[in-house]
């Protein structure tokens, strides 16, 4: 059975979701982009010369302000401007944080894996031989007896699978 692109898809933002922090930052760039604009709303409320009349622009200032597009307006009182730079570094560090993490994560992620963590144990104890005690070489052992065991009877199960497959 072949798999489509949008299972693909799928499968590429279920692992994306579940396995980087895309969705804790992204949730947490929002809880702070509120939080930073009702901040910005309460000291330009009352300001003269501000263009931040309404919560709706505050919001509006939020996005423009850590987008570092350089559209948003500056504030115009000392809090404003303030709270304004505090939002702009912690925005940006988040948002451009986020995409970093997420895609470093989620390209090293095959090396994490558990699997790759015991081979990785034992190509490092294999360099290291004379260093090893008799009864680290004698774990060592039995460690690669029962992969190599447990490979085997990976492969006995796929050509039994292969066997039943091309019987029926």
């Amino acid at each position: 059975m072949a798999v489509t692109p949008a299972k693909r898809f799928r499968r590429f933002l279920r692992d994306v979701v579940a396995e980087t922090p895309f969705a804790k930052m992204l949730i947490l760039l929002v809880v702070l982009w509120v939080a930073f604009s009702a901040a910005i709303f309460v000291a330009e409320q009352a300001a003269e010369g501000t263009l931040i009349h309404s919560y709706v622009d505050a919001l509006y200032w939020g996005i423009a302000a850590f987008s570092t597009a350089g559209i948003a307006d500056t504030p115009v009182t000392d809090a404003g401007k303030i709270v304004g730079g505090i939002w702009i570094v912690v925005g940006s560090v988040i948002f451009f944080g986020t995409i970093v993490a997420t895609i470093t994560t989620y390209f090293m992620r095959p090396l994490q894996r558990p699997a790759r963590r015991i081979v990785d144990t034992i190509e490092y104890n294999l360099e290291r031989l004379d260093e090893l005690s008799v009864d680290d070489l004698d774990l060592l052992k039995e460690t690669t007896d029962a992969l190599i065991e447990h490979m085997e009877g990976l492969k006995r199960r796929r050509a039994q699978r292969s066997t039943d497959v091309s019987e029926a």
